[in-house]
C-alpha cells in the first residue's frame, strides 16, 4: 500500500480532504516528537524556560487532535470510505489519541523538570533517564517516518524495541529504589526522577500503539495484544 491509492478518486476533493488528514497528523506527529526531545533535555539540563515552552505546546497539541478528529468525522459521513481509505481513516484516529498522550506523557517530564529546578537535582538516575528518553525519541521518530512511508514491517522493529525500552525502564526503577532505601534524604528529588522514567516508558507504549495502527492500515490485521513473533509471522501470512 502506498501514497498512490489514496490519489485515484474521481473527485479532487476526496483526494484533498485525506492528504489534509495526513499532513495535520503529521504535523501533530512533529511537534509531539519536539515536545518529547525538548522537555527530556529540560530535565537533564535543569532548564526551566525550556520545560514551560513544552507545556506552551501542549495547547496546539490539542487543537491539532481535535482538527483531525473532525476531519475524519466529515471523510466517513459524507464520503463513506472503503477498504484502504476506511483503514486509514481508523488507523489515524487511534493513531492520534496515542500522539495526544505522548503529548500528555512529555507535559508531565517538563513540569517534573520545572520542580527538579527549583529544589534541586536528584543524586542519581540522569543516565537512564538520558538512555531510556534517547530510546523512545528514536522509536518515536521511526514510527512516525514509517507511517508516511507505510512501511508496516518497520512497525515490527518498533514493538522489539518498546520490550527493550521496558526490560531497561524495570532495570532502572530496581536501582533508583535501592538508592532511596540507602538514602532516605535522597526520596523526594528520586521520585521525581522515577515519575520521569515512568511517562517516558508510557511514551514508548504509546509508540508502539501507533506502529499497530501502522500495520492494520497497511495489510489489515489487528495485531494488538500479541507478541512480537506472533507479529511477524501475521506479517508473512498472504493478505
Amino acid at each position: 500500500m502506498d501514497k498512490q491509492h489514496f490519489g485515484q478518486h474521481s473527485s479532487s476533493q476526496f483526494n484533498e480532504e485525506l492528504e489534509s488528514i495526513r499532513d495535520h497528523m503529521m504535523e501533530m506527529g512533529g511537534l509531539v516528537e519536539q515536545q518529547v526531545g525538548e522537555a527530556l533535555e529540560a530535565l537533564l539540563t535543569a532548564d526551566s524556560q525550556r520545560a514551560e515552552r513544552v507545556l506552551e505546546q501542549e495547547k496546539r497539541v490539542d487543537e491539532l487532535e481535535i482538527t483531525i478528529d473532525e476531519e475524519c468525522a466529515r471523510v466517513l459521513a459524507l464520503r463513506q470510505p472503503a477498504a484502504s481509505d476506511l483503514r486509514m481513516i481508523i488507523a489515524v484516529t487511534k493513531a492520534v489519541s496515542d500522539l495526544e498522550r505522548i503529548g500528555d506523557e512529555s507535559s508531565k517530564i517538563a513540569t517534573m523538570a520545572i520542580t527538579l529546578a527549583r529544589e534541586g537535582e536528584s543524586p542519581h538516575g540522569y543516565m537512564e533517564v538520558r538512555h531510556i528518553g534517547n530510546q523512545v525519541r528514536h522509536m518515536l521518530r521511526q514510527t512516525l517516518d514509517a507511517f508516511v512511508r507505510f512501511d508496516a514491517d518497520k512497525a515490527v522493529d518498533i514493538a522489539e524495541e518498546d520490550n527493550a525500552v521496558d526490560m531497561e525502564y524495570r532495570s532502572a526503577m530496581r536501582s533508583l529504589v535501592t538508592f532511596m532505601m540507602e538514602d532516605p534524604r535522597s526520596i523526594s528529588s528520586i521520585l521525581n526522577i522515577i515519575w520521569s522514567l515512568r511517562s517516558l516508558e508510557r511514551v514508548g507504549d504509546h509508540t508502539s500503539n501507533i506502529g499497530e495502527q501502522l500495520i492494520f492500515m497497511v495489510k489489515g490485521k489487528d495485531v494488538r495484544h500479541i507478541s512480537v513473533a506472533e507479529m511477524q509471522r501475521e506479517l508473512k501470512d498472504p493478505e
